[in-house]
């Protein structure tokens, strides 16, 4: 069947289904450097920014892919949905625009998993009922690459809709074997970045931390957020914004400096960044956070207080810290790690963290060889390795990637979907069982 492939980025989809026999006939694309990978890789010229593309320049196709933006609709971003001026009328206005004039058989779409939860629900019931208006059967499903035995954590709204009916279609099966990150990992790769001095002096410094914890008690599930180690603004039924200026320098800010020694203009750049939001009452979520850090300092001030300048000189985002690896040896360098604005988190290494289209700082660490991934081994999580071109700049890679869609998730969707075009069933099983065999194995 033919497909176009909208929002193409590094073209998960076109790998996808072309993998599956069927034929890409357009694709277009905004960035012009991702255009020119584009043609490399497929020997496809994209087109450029949908909006200024006529539906009748779009050739006939069967099957509708596109992975369109998720800034508007994610829990990161402002969440301005289908009212943010930049992206929020890609769907409505154009994707639906193309879907209108040619009636394809099938649709197949992906967006971040806080597409169905937007404005209560109501952003994903709109973009149904605009389907359904189309002559379409919708369904949707959270997967993530993990789902498929790929070793990486990465939940994406997957939609589909079909104008014959979703009758015989079927969400791939979940694969409940362990995953490795080893599966994806070369050894020792000579492209490697290593880690900076001060990247390893931070993980040193946690590491400090973990060694003074008392090892018969188990380390904290929640965030650890050292800024509220001595801190006592309040935060429970007022916030420092409700409180005002004048009155905080009663109390203590991030890391228990004295607020009354503050001139009066900056006392809120000396509270954490997440207490200075002009709000009247902080969300559960936060207080809840705040108030498991302040009784867990409180519980370990003794063997804390000392440790606690060692981690002043780091950056805000550096002093906080996740532990997900409860009952592991606490060793920080037998690990996964990301830096994150959201702090240092250390994973089991089954699965990677979640790509993000992420600077070079956010890229997983392997901590035992004190490296970075490549962007080569991001590109096996994203099952898009067989590209023969990536971005040179790797910071321009790793945006690349990770704004991409996971095409073995894809693959196995569409088969189910869309059935397959030139190849038999017996090549395409062969194909599937090889991918997954390969990154299945340590």
């Amino acid at each position: 069947m033919r497909f176009i492939d909208l929002f193409a980025g590094l073209g998960g989809f076109h790998i996808a289904l072309g993998s599956l026999g069927h034929t890409c006939v357009f694709a277009s694309e905004i960035d012009p450097i991702l255009r020119e990978l584009y043609k490399k890789n497929f020997n496809i010229s994209p087109a450029g920014d949908i909006r200024y593309i006529s539906a009748k320049d779009v050739p006939a196709h069967d099957i509708f892919c596109a992975g369109f933006p998720c800034q508007p609709f994610s829990k990161a971003g402002d969440q301005q949905g289908t009212e943010c001026p930049r992206w929020g009328d890609l769907f409505e206005d154009h994707a639906l625009r193309i879907i209108k004039a040619h009636k394809p058989k099938y649709v197949l779409l992906e967006n971040v998993p806080n597409l169905g939860r937007h404005n209560n629900g109501n952003t994903w019931k709109q973009m149904q009922l605009s389907l359904l208006n189309c002559g379409y059967e919708v369904d949707a499903q959270i997967l993530s690459p993990h789902n498929c035995g790929i070793p990486q954590i990465r939940e994406r709204m997957f939609i589909v809709g079909s104008r014959t009916g979703l009758s015989k279609f079927k969400w791939p099966d979940r694969n409940t074997e362990p995953c490795s990150i080893k599966s994806v990992l070369d050894r020792s790769p000579k492209d490697a970045k290593p880690l900076s001095a001060q990247v390893v002096k931070c993980l040193e410094v946690w590491q400090d931390f973990l060694n003074r914890s008392p090892h018969s008690e188990e380390l904290p599930s929640f965030p650890i957020w050292t800024m509220e180690f001595g801190a006592s603004y309040p935060f429970e039924d007022i916030t420092p914004f409700a409180l005002g200026e004048r009155v905080l320098k009663k109390f203590k800010g991030s890391h228990g400096i004295k607020l009354s020694n503050v001139a009066r203009k900056m006392r809120f750049d000396y509270l954490p960044s997440y207490a200075r939001a002009e709000e009247l009452i902080f969300p559960d979520w936060k207080i809840q956070f705040i108030r498991q850090n302040r009784a867990f300092y409180q519980k370990h001030k003794k063997w804390i207080k000392p440790w606690l300048p060692k981690i002043l000189e780091f950056p805000p985002s550096l002093q906080k810290f996740e532990w997900n690896c409860k009952g592991e040896i606490r060793d920080i360098w037998r690990f996964i790690i990301q830096f994150r604005a959201s702090g240092v988190r250390i994973k089991r290494p089954t699965t990677a963290p979640s790509l993000i289209a992420m600077t070079s700082t956010q890229v997983p660490i392997i901590a035992w060889e004190r490296r970075y991934m490549t962007p080569r081994e991001c590109g096996r999580l994203q099952s898009i390795d067989s590209l023969g071109y990536l971005p040179e700049a790797p910071t321009k890679a790793y945006k690349a990637l990770g704004n991409a869609v996971n095409a073995e998730v894809v693959s196995r969707i569409a088969v189910s979907l869309c059935g397959l075009g030139n190849k038999s069933m017996h090549e395409n099983i062969t194909f599937t069982n090889k991918r997954v065999s390969m990154i299945s194995q340590l």
